[in-house]
């Protein structure tokens, strides 16, 4: 039978202690047995309460040493086995349970067990499966399986449909027509949007300016300021609009703009001719258009708002800059941080290295600052 370590300590502890513990200890023996009964049992039972209200006092159980252990099995020869659960304060169950456990660490080998069944997914290829899930909704588990087996990474059908459904996503493949958001997110590069914002000059005037926007490239077009719009003004704007983009206009399917007065026949005519058919948005439904709402708000937020317009020459000069700015430097979220007219990064020693001088350019007024690299 093989010992522990603890068990080994415990029985050398017990061996030394025995001959200074047990010369102290029998003694009194002599004394107990001589006295009186009455006089035993009524130190018998101010000591078993005392025991009780120091136990009633403990917040967790009663610790024993190994030699307390051998004083309670040496008197318990003098006491009758059926009086055993009432006079000592360790329970009949307490050794064999003790046993048990010994014998069941004996044989645990948990620890030197090797890890049984299958390898787990790697985490790489759970998020190759959800992102080929997330960007082909119409993909059902096994479409997706062979996509990663495809790429090198051989998996099994059951095994994505576990991911899937541990991520909430249907493993079967969507049936339904995409969304708007889908379908706009799809036909980006052929819709240009159209919409009327309202600058006010220093002195309360309102001016007019129509602000285009390119729904691939996220490019911003103001064509113009007025304080008068008429319809014949609002085309003129479309047709330079037109001019302006020259071949570019094959590209383009869709005028998406919202039912504001200011738009007439007229301006509408200006599109077809260029094959580029107009949507009309829904009454009073803003969201429709809202890549063109929010570009509007952010001309206001980063540089109409932070201005003084004094008449309409100023009002040009301010978006000709910001549009210059927009276009050329404002990181964009949707084309991965880089501007409208960029289509690639900087160098790698551009973006790592310290190739010079960082310079400061402030645009339009001082509102807005762009940043450079001294030649």
């Amino acid at each position: 039978m093989s010992w522990s370590v603890g068990s080994s300590r415990d029985a050398v502890v017990v061996i030394v202690s025995l001959p200074y513990r047990v010369p102290r200890k029998l003694p009194a023996v002599p004394g107990i047995l001589l006295r009186r009964d009455t006089t035993k049992e009524a130190e018998l039972f101010v000591l078993r309460h005392e025991n009780t209200v120091l136990r009633r006092q403990l917040a967790g159980p009663v610790r024993y040493e190994p030699a307390d252990r051998f004083w309670f099995a040496a008197l318990s020869s003098l006491i009758p086995r059926r009086r055993w659960a009432q006079v000592f304060p360790v329970q009949p169950g307490t050794v064999p349970a003790r046993h048990r456990r010994l014998i069941a660490k004996k044989w645990d080998c948990s620890k030197r067990r090797g890890r049984t069944g299958r390898r787990p997914t790697p985490a790489a290829l759970k998020e190759l499966v959800l992102r080929l899930a997330e960007e082909n909704p119409r993909w059902g588990h096994r479409r997706i399986q062979g996509e990663p087996a495809r790429l090198g990474h051989p998996i099994s059908p059951s095994t994505v449909r576990q991911i899937l459904n541990a991520a909430g996503i249907d493993p079967a493949p969507r049936r339904s027509g995409p969304g708007r958001r889908a379908f706009l997110t799809a036909q980006a590069e052929g819709i240009i949007a159209a919409d009327f914002f309202h600058p006010d000059t220093v002195l309360g005037k309102r001016l007019y300016v129509p602000a285009f926007l390119e729904h691939g490239t996220r490019r911003l077009h103001p064509t113009g300021v007025t304080a008068h719009p008429t319809g014949r003004w609002a085309v003129q704007q479309a047709r330079n609009l037109a001019a302006g983009f020259g071949t570019r206009m094959e590209s383009l399917r869709f005028m998406l703009r919202d039912r504001d007065t200011q738009y007439t026949e007229a301006f509408d005519a200006v599109f077809p001719s260029e094959d580029v058919d107009v949507l009309l948005g829904g009454p009073r439904a803003p969201r429709m258009n809202a890549h063109c709402e929010r570009v509007i708000g952010t001309i206001r937020r980063e540089a109409v708002d932070h201005v003084l317009i004094v008449n309409e020459a100023r009002a040009r000069r301010v978006l000709g800059r910001y549009q210059d700015h927009y276009n050329g430097h404002r990181p964009h979220q949707a084309r991965d941080r880089l501007p409208p007219d960029v289509s690639e990064e900087p160098a790698a020693e551009r973006r790592h290295g310290h190739p010079g001088k960082l310079r400061r350019t402030r645009i339009p007024g001082g509102a807005i600052n762009e940043y450079r690299y001294a030649a």
